[in-house]
């Protein structure tokens, strides 16, 4: 299948900021779990490494102006990277994200981009089944779900009718279970999971 490399699907951020790409592949590694993700300093390190094998790229502004008929030519596949809103005009044709955003925006902007291209998983393989598999309790998804909507551990504990020490220790068992440390990477979880709306959050 094209796109895959053992059934997981390739995306490829071409950027001459290392530190953004590598930023950028670990939102997007929590965003979508299923892909491979490949990066490139320049466009030559992409056309050298079969360029069709990929389902989405990445791209920094001055190298798809630079490469334009190759980027026009793979539009729908295209998500050009900005440092803000005035620069899009010249790329409307494109799919953008804005990385010059706080993290909690950021994550925002990205899942709404993959439920947009993506709806319900749709144009995706299936997420493996270790991956789908219920691993919080029901008390747990409640904490989790409030933790990701922004309320603190007090409010979390007079919402739930539960002591505070009770709300550290969900929210430590939930980040141990998950294996994150961030609540971006536990809001990206809840989302694409389906446990918390994205217009909640």
């Amino acid at each position: 299948m094209e796109g895959t490399i053992g059934n997981r699907p390739k995306v490829a951020i071409i950027d001459p900021n290392t530190l953004a790409a590598v930023g950028l592949k670990q939102l997007l590694q929590n965003v979508m779990p299923i892909m491979t993700i490949d990066t490139f300093g320049t466009f030559a390190e992409l056309e050298a490494n079969h360029p069709d094998n990929y389902y989405h790229y990445f791209v920094a502004m001055n190298i798809v102006l630079e490469n334009r008929a190759f980027f026009s030519a793979h539009r729908q596949k295209t998500i050009v990277l900005t440092l803000g809103i005035e620069t899009i005009s010249q790329l409307s044709e494109f799919h953008s994200l804005c990385i010059n955003l706080p993290e909690k925006e950021l994550v925002h902007t990205l899942l709404m981009l993959q439920q947009h291209a993506h709806p319900k998983g749709k144009n995706l393989p299936p997420i493996p089944d270790v991956l789908q598999q219920k691993v919080l309790s029901d008390r747990e998804i409640e904490v989790m779900s409030l933790i990701v909507q922004g309320y603190i551990n007090k409010e979390i504990a007079d919402k739930l009718n539960i002591s505070l020490s009770t709300v550290i220790t969900h929210r430590k068992n939930i980040m141990d279970k998950l294996g994150m440390k961030s609540v971006s990477a536990l809001t990206i979880y809840a989302v694409m999971h389906g446990y918390v709306d994205i217009n909640k959050i």
